[in-house]
């Protein structure tokens, strides 16, 4: 009798990932309405990059 080959635990976990896709959306979401709302490109990635690391505690709490 032959036992199962170990796997490596996963990278990231499922609640991880869906955590870090939501607030990469409200990143791209936010910099590209200040971006087309007339905002100068690095100021719009900025705001992009508050927003979603603004986003990842408030998902983290929501997605439960």
């Amino acid at each position: 009798m032959t036992t199962p080959p170990e796997t490596d635990p996963p990278f990231l976990t499922l609640h991880a990932a869906v955590v870090l896709l939501g607030a990469l959306f409200a990143g791209f979401v936010t910099g590209g309405l200040s971006y087309l709302g007339g905002v100068p490109t690095a100021l719009a990635v900025l705001a992009g990059l508050a927003a979603a690391g603004g986003a990842v505690p408030v998902l983290r709490g929501l997605i439960r």
